[in-house]
């Protein structure tokens, strides 16, 4: 089933190439994709659906992310070994696996901490070391692990948080879906150059849950 969700990867990167401008993803990304067990980090009641290329619903309005949408946003911030890591949005934690699969650290962010709770204690359990996982408005970022290698934010703001950009260090990248909900958002990559210089690149079209900010916890 993981092979098969990996084909549909590959297929999807194919269809969208003239977006992202490449016909194939990092081989060490996609070797992740497929070792890691997907249905670990969704309910039983969506068991069947683990290696369907889709996103699903995770409870509490949020979702885990189309399993091509996070293989493109790991690939695209062109992550080495040693470098740390900031996710906004930890979710189910599965983006935040994937991530720790390919870097030294990744320093996770989740706003709704009922989330982060269960996303702590599934990585814990999986045997994920390199993953500090924490309640918080990722709006502002983590400053006390900065400056970072790299940021994945995957959740949809309205513009880039400006302080993601001062926590990224020089020479690193930021992917970020900027837009509004219910309208047309774009994934873009923020880099930094070694200079502090900012360049941003759309890449493609893209629908993510929105940005939350002063967050109260409310049930699934």
């Amino acid at each position: 089933m993981q092979k098969y969700m990996v084909n549909e990867i590959k297929a999807d990167v194919i269809r969208t190439r003239s977006y992202i401008g490449k016909s194939e993803l990092d081989d060490r990304v996609m070797c992740v994709i497929e070792k890691i067990e997907r249905q670990k980090f969704i309910s039983k009641k969506l068991q069947a659906l683990a290696y369907e290329n889709q996103p699903l619903g995770i409870g509490y309005g949020q979702t885990i992310s189309q399993p091509y949408i996070v293989a493109l946003m790991t690939d695209l911030i062109q992550l080495q070994p040693h470098n740390v890591v900031l996710e906004i949005g930890t979710g189910s934690g599965y983006q935040a696996a994937v991530l720790a699969s390919l870097v030294k650290q990744v320093y996770s962010l989740e706003i709704i901490k009922a989330l982060a709770d269960q996303a702590k204690t599934r990585l814990k359990e999986l045997g994920y070391n390199n993953i500090e996982v924490r309640s918080g408005d990722g709006y502002h970022g983590w400053a006390a692990h900065a400056p970072f290698d790299a940021i994945i934010v995957t959740a949809a703001s309205e513009k880039i948080p400006p302080p993601l950009i001062d926590q990224l260090k020089p020479g690193g990248n930021l992917i970020i879906p900027v837009g509004q909900q219910y309208q047309t958002q774009q994934l873009v990559v923020v880099e930094k150059n070694f200079n502090g210089l900012i360049k941003t690149k759309q890449i493609l079209p893209v629908s993510f849950v929105p940005l939350t900010r002063n967050h109260i916890d409310r049930q699934a």
